[in-house]
């Protein structure tokens, strides 16, 4: 049972909070002793989020929110602040993933995938900066993914907006040092949730669909080497929970790889 109590007065907003890691992350800081705001664009997922929340739900509230449309995060961002009257922490676990041959990719698909990833990871963070500057110890977590650094094929426009997500997490550490938001990010690799297996309409994500004849040989490194297959998303869960702790308060500008040695 985890006994830890760093979120204990702590205010948390988690995109992609209906399934998934998002919806795990949810939950660790909620055992934590912390109060979240749940963002999603799935009722259902949310839904279940309450559910599983048990005695906990207490100090969890929930929203609708897209966050590929500007208007959405903007109505979201100040609901959940004056839900939780202040903002702490913001994670941004929102969410697509499509592969495709990219010569065969269509342009809306291309930008479907930037627009949800990369744009809607900066919408949420403009929008939270303000009341994050009026947090205690305030801390950003965004996802970036292994595909940022390491080749993944037929997944060219997600590898773009994950490696967009990361460069940018390195560029506001460094603009908001001095005023004390801290912004991180996490690599999740060889995990098993809605995104990765395809199972999961919350978290705005998408299977990733492999093409039907897809070149397997293209993946240098498939299974994680410590030879426990896939992990579930409440591993990456607790170290996003970390980042953004008081345990992480001297990190910031970089990035946490969670695969279980899938990429050395």
């Amino acid at each position: 049972m985890n006994q830890l109590t760093r979120y204990e007065g702590r205010r948390a907003l988690v995109t992609g909070g209906g399934s998934g890691i998002g919806q795990a992350t949810v939950l660790r800081m909620l055992a934590e002793g912390g109060r979240v705001v749940a963002a999603d664009i799935s009722e259902d997922g949310l839904e279940d989020t309450v559910a599983k929340a048990g005695d906990a739900a207490d100090r969890l509230s929930t929203l609708l929110v897209n966050v590929a449309d500007e208007e959405s995060v903007r109505a979201g961002v100040a609901a959940a602040v004056t839900a939780l009257g202040g903002l702490d922490v913001l994670v941004n676990a929102a969410g697509v993933l499509r592969s495709s041959h990219t010569h065969e990719t269509g342009l809306d698909a291309f930008e479907q995938v930037i627009r949800i990833n990369l744009t809607g990871t900066f919408l949420m963070i403009r929008e939270a900066i303000p009341a994050l500057l009026e947090g205690d110890g305030a801390a950003v977590v965004n996802f970036s993914s292994t595909s940022a650094m390491f080749a993944h094929p037929y997944m060219a426009a997600y590898a773009a907006s994950k490696g967009g997500i990361q460069s940018m997490t390195h560029a506001l550490a460094a603009e908001y040092a001095k005023q004390g938001i801290r912004f991180t990010a996490v690599q999740p690799g060889s995990i098993s949730s809605g995104m990765t297996d395809g199972s999961g309409a919350s978290r705005q994500s998408v299977g990733p669909g492999l093409p039907a004849d897809a070149d397997m040989a293209l993946f240098t490194k498939l299974a994680p080497a410590l030879g426990q297959g896939f992990a579930g998303p409440e591993t990456v869960a607790g170290v996003v929970a970390m980042l953004a702790s008081e345990d992480g308060r001297f990190i910031t500008g970089t990035e946490v790889r969670v695969d279980g040695g899938t990429h050395f």
